[in-house]
């Protein structure tokens, strides 16, 4: 078995990579996706979204990151495939899911599963152009509007190339409403010969047992579910092999969450760090009723300093190090 943090664009930063996968259970993660549109990107576009190329690809735990590339033009997204490996990625990873509008608009994520030979026209070449022993892999929704060609879909990648495919299993106007149809990732199973991952929906360890059951495969891709609750993935590991694991407390997770804010205040100007702070407070809420105290507290607080005193965290030398 096993685990995948997800690409989720907006919010996965390197800053949350590294925090998620120092708790354990991830076994790779995938960056932001960088668009792709009718140029060969210079380096520092590679670097802006996936910094771990310059650590060897991988998280302070150790966590492998691939490179997500997103676009429609076969020989552009080739070209940056091959570059992005000469720069260290472990992988590249295709985006065929993102439902986001402005994406869609340009041709790019969940809107090419209209077209099944683009899908394949796009992995072929990326496939051709990246070194034999680099994965090439994909991420794709169950349709735009509906599923019916999924399998299709997922026939195209494979023929073309790609050696695993994550399978969200909503479609791109599903957007993120449940339920996720996990009934539709054993379908895709059925007609591939690739490890398939199934994506969506998987909140708690009796979710990850859910979808086992109903999917067919036990390997995953955690998103809001692992983002929510950060021992999540660990918690699957050890359900998996019929172990008892207590779960992290929120005593247990405060130095995680002062970590990410040091980290934040370093790495992100101080107009927004307060919003990313906020943002995963938020999807915390879920599952720590103090996550929810402490988000009251922060909801109209925009001032750095003010927010170091209220988590109890110096941030000055960070801060030094950063303007040096």
């Amino acid at each position: 078995m096993q685990i995948a943090l997800a690409p989720m664009e907006g919010l996965v930063d390197e800053i949350l990579r590294d925090v998620l996968t120092r708790v354990g259970g991830v076994d790779w993660c995938v960056t932001e996706f960088i668009r792709v549109s009718d140029r060969l990107l210079p380096q520092s576009s590679f670097r802006k979204l996936a910094p771990e190329l310059a650590e060897g690809a991988v998280t302070r735990a150790g966590t492998p990151v691939r490179v997500q590339l997103l676009g429609s033009d076969p020989a552009c997204l080739a070209d940056n495939a091959a570059y992005a490996c000469t720069l260290g990625a472990p992988a590249i990873d295709l985006n065929f899911g993102c439902p986001a509008r402005t994406v869609n608009k340009s041709r790019g994520g969940a809107v090419l599963l209209k077209e099944p030979e683009l899908l394949h026209a796009i992995v072929c070449e990326v496939r051709r152009s990246v070194p034999a022993h680099i994965p090439v892999t994909a991420k794709m929704r169950l349709g735009f509007d509906s599923p019916d060609g999924a399998l299709d879909c997922a026939r195209a990648l494979t023929a073309g190339g790609a050696q695993q495919l994550v399978v969200h299993a909503r479609t791109k106007l599903d957007g993120y409403k449940p339920p996720a149809h996990w009934e539709w990732v054993a379908r895709v199973r059925d007609v591939v010969d690739v490890p398939v991952y199934a994506n969506g929906d998987i909140w708690s360890v009796d979710d990850w047992r859910r979808c086992r059951e109903v999917s067919g495969v036990e390997d995953v891709m955690l998103g809001r579910g692992l983002v929510s609750r950060p021992d999540l993935a660990r918690q699957i590991v050890a359900a998996r092999q019929e172990q008892a694991l207590a779960e992290m407390s929120w005593d247990d997770f405060n130095p995680m969450l002062a970590d990410f804010w040091r980290q934040a205040r370093g790495k992100i100007a101080p107009r927004y760090a307060p919003g990313r702070l906020k943002q995963w407070l938020a999807l915390l809420t879920r599952n720590y009723p103090q996550a929810s105290e402490l988000f009251a507290e922060l909801r109209r607080e925009n001032d750095c300093e003010r927010i170091d005193a209220l988590l109890g965290v110096d941030t000055q030398a960070i801060r030094q190090r950063a303007l040096a």
